[in-house]
């Protein structure tokens, strides 16, 4: 049996939802680790892991752009 256009709705959501959540978590725990680094007396490397976070969440929205399910 195929799926209904609407169950299909639901599960492209779905994924975009986890796909997303997925990429903020990344971000997220790219933030914290950079803060660690810098307080941890490491800040050259605590900046250098600080520029990933725009930099996931660049390239997130470029892959969420062509995303149709």
């Amino acid at each position: 049996m195929s799926q209904s256009l609407e169950e299909k709705d639901i599960n492209r959501v779905r994924k975009l939802r986890q796909a997303k959540g997925f990429i903020f978590l990344a971000a997220f725990l790219s933030l914290l680790f950079s803060i660690y680094l810098y307080y941890s007396g490491d800040t050259q490397n605590g900046i250098f892991v600080g520029i990933w976070v725009p930099s996931i969440l660049s390239a997130g929205a470029l892959l969420m752009v062509g995303y149709d399910g």
